[in-house]
């Protein structure tokens, strides 16, 4: 795959590069710069791996947030799992890819969640009881 982030851009053209111009895509690269270093505390790249496994994955534009919105119910913390999944070994881009062409069909990401934090068992502890909200910049 051809990656379009590069070492030398920064978070905002990274963002940019991700988001191809779509404004649910864009809510979501935020809210994941804001919310990962809360949800994912073990994690290395706080904020900017998760965008780079997006752009690892090629999920771009309305992909992003269709991943949010219809694979992962708009929960930003299955979201992350889903990233992290992937990233884990847990979950392939082609089980990823089929799922966000299909509103989510063949990815259970309650399952995939609690894979994750098997691994990872800090991940989204500190937002058990604090819902993580996605300000949605379309109707």
């Amino acid at each position: 795959m051809n990656e379009r982030i590069k070492l030398t851009d920064s978070t905002r053209s990274a963002i940019v590069k991700l988001c191809e111009g779509n404004p649910g895509a864009l809510s979501v690269c935020l809210e994941i710069i804001t919310n990962d270093a809360r949800i994912d505390p073990q994690a290395l790249l706080h904020g900017i791996g998760p965008l780079l496994m997006l752009d690892s994955l090629g999920i771009y534009g309305p992909r992003i947030w269709m991943l949010y919105k219809d694979v992962c119910g708009q929960d930003l913390v299955k979201t992350l799992a889903v990233l992290r999944s992937w990233q884990l070994g847990h979950t392939s881009k082609q089980k990823i890819d089929h799922a966000i062409l299909s509103r989510g069909d063949g990815l259970d990401v309650d399952a995939v969640l609690l894979a994750v934090q098997e691994t990872l068992p800090e991940f989204g502890q500190e937002l058990e009881e604090e819902e993580v909200a996605i300000v949605c910049l379309v109707p």
